[in-house]
Formats: structure tokens, sequence, C-alpha cells
């Protein structure tokens, strides 16, 4: 968390064509509020809104990451939501939050409400599972409230486990509401380094896929500045046409903690994406009508694990024969 950092980061998403960055932890010592302003002035003249990350923290957080104690109570919290306002901030990413006590459930309330009032969206992170809150306002955006991506970087066991986990979020934690997972990392190795240590085991056309299968309204993707250069380019280029929101979900093919398979419409443009979790190649015969008689392009990986694109003309009858290698994926469109 640093000004050139964040300058780079917001640099990255115009280039891309995304709507919003996320500035995490601690920008308020390592920034300041009165250079923040200034930052974010900067993105706005590159097209690029921004969320701010806060700690939820009062007496039940002693979390000590900050901003602090800005979010707890209705006096703090209204101040700070003013200060947001003026400065051109589109929402929060509110952390922490200690169980599911009444207090804390209606602390995610209050916060909801009072964002609301400003024009405020609102992520929540580091907390429960979310309870119809998209219903209920409308600038509810989405909640973590699953193992996310933060730990492939903290953790070797659940990078060994990230394609089992895959196969489940879709069935399981995302059935439910939208989920904050923060997906698809293009790095070789997740550090800034990107040289040596926490290697990332899966493939690109895995993390294609999960763009896919992870569903959120907003989603902050875990790109670098970097992989503009060292990731071939019909990837990039899949990553700036992405879709995050939907008209239609349909399952495909699956089961959880094996493979899964699912499929997206936006419009007329229908993505499928699939990952595999199991030890052998999943060699699939998929029945999709939605492809009859249309070229798709299919983004796979070979033997070797090397991620590659190629078009197929899908015949009157709209079956696609698919191979998705042991810990791999893929994904297919129009």
């Amino acid at each position: 968390m640093n000004w050139d950092d964040q300058v780079a980061y917001i640099d990255l998403a115009a280039e891309l064509g995304y709507e919003y960055i996320l500035m995490n932890a601690l920008w308020d010592t390592n920034i300041g509020y009165e250079r923040m302003e200034e930052l974010i002035r900067y993105a706005n003249s590159k097209s690029v809104d921004v969320f701010l990350w806060y700690n939820s923290n009062g007496s039940f957080n002693d979390a000590p990451q900050g901003p602090r104690n800005r979010m707890h109570t209705s006096i703090a919290r209204k101040e700070e939501m003013k200060w947001l306002k003026k400065a051109g901030v589109k929402g929060l990413k509110v952390d922490f939050f200690g169980g599911d006590k009444q207090e804390t459930m209606r602390l995610y309330e209050d916060i909801l409400s009072d964002a609301n009032d400003y024009g405020l969206m609102i992520i929540f992170h580091g907390c429960t599972l979310p309870r119809g809150w998209e219903r209920m306002y409308p600038n509810y955006v989405r909640s973590e409230a699953v193992l996310a991506s933060e730990m492939l970087i903290f953790s070797e066991d659940v990078r060994k486990n990230e394609a089992f986990y895959a196969t489940l979020h879709p069935f399981i934690r995302n059935t439910v509401g939208s989920m904050e997972f923060g997906g698809v990392l293009l790095n070789k190795y997740l550090n800034r380094g990107n040289k040596q240590g926490q290697e990332r085991l899966t493939t690109d056309a895995f993390q294609l896929a999960t763009g896919i299968l992870y569903q959120n309204p907003v989603q902050m993707f875990a790109l670098t500045p970097n992989n503009l250069t060292d990731t071939p380019d019909f990837i990039i280029n899949f990553m700036k046409e992405i879709l995050t929101t939907w008209d239609e979900t349909l399952y495909i093919d699956g089961y959880p903690g094996k493979y899964a398979v699912i499929a997206r419409r936006r419009g007329e443009t229908w993505y499928v994406a699939g990952v595999n979790a199991l030890k052998e190649p999943v060699k699939l015969e998929l029945s999709l009508p939605i492809y009859a008689g249309t070229t798709i392009k299919v983004y796979n990986d070979n033997s070797r694990r090397e991620t590659g694109l190629e078009e197929i003309q899908v015949k009157q009858k709209g079956i696609v024969k698919i191979t998705i290698q042991p810990g791999v994926g893929f994904v297919l469109t129009n």
C-alpha cells in the first residue's frame, strides 16, 4: 500500500477498461486522507472509480489494520461517509466482523443503511454468509464468507486444494448469494516478485474458468500490472471482455469435489466454464443447444497444462466434446 503502486494499479484498471479499483488496508497511514483525495481524482481522470477498505472494529474487534474505529458507531460512520462522498469514493470494503451475534448483525445493516444515504456501495469481507441483503439494500454488492483467494497466498494447503474448492463453490457457497473471492490470479508466483515462493498450481485456463464460475456483480480480479506483458494477449483480451452480471445461469454437469461445469448468459452471449479437481482427465460430451450451428471460442489446456485458444464449429445437434485435464479448466464462449 503506497502511492506509486496504487497509481500503477489505476493505470492497469484503465488499460483493461475496468470500472473500479479497490485500495486495501493501511491507505489512511501509508497515503493519508489529503493525498487520497488527489489519488481519487487521478483515478477518476482515467475513468476509474474507487472502493476503499475499512476495518469494522469496535469493542469486538482488535484487528490492527486501519482505518480503524470509523464504522462501528453512527456518529463516526456518518462523519466518515460524508468525507467519502465529498472525495468521490464509490464504495467501501468493510472487514473483520466478529461473529453472528445480534450486535454484529445489526452493525451490518447499520453500515448498509447509512452508506445508502451517502450513495456508497458496500462489500463485506471477513464476514458471515449473506442473508438476503441484496433484496433489502440497493447498495449491497457482495460478501466474502468463503476461503477466498488471499488464502492461496497465505496457505500452501489451500493452493494444493484450489481445484477441489473450485468444484464446491458454484454448488454450495455461491448459490446462496454473491461471493467476494477475488480470483483470476495470473502470476506464476503469488507474490510481488513473481519469481519464486508461493507457486500457483493451477493453469491460466483454470483461472479464466473461475472468473465465470464465481459470481459477483462487482468482481475484484487479482490481476497485477506485469500481467499486461507476461500473459498472452488472448488471455488479457478475455479479461477485458469478461462479464460480471448475468441474465441466466444453468447447471451443465459436475459433482461437488470432482468437477463442475456451469453456463451463464448475458443477452445473446453465453459462457460455459468448467474445472476438474480429479487426478485424471475428465472427458465430457456436453449437450449445448445454445451453441448449435455456431462457431465458438474454446479456452482450454493441453496435456502439458499449456493454455490455448481455438475456434470450433458446433454442429446442429449442439454437442461439444471437451477434455478437462487434471486440476485445470476450460471456457467456451460465442
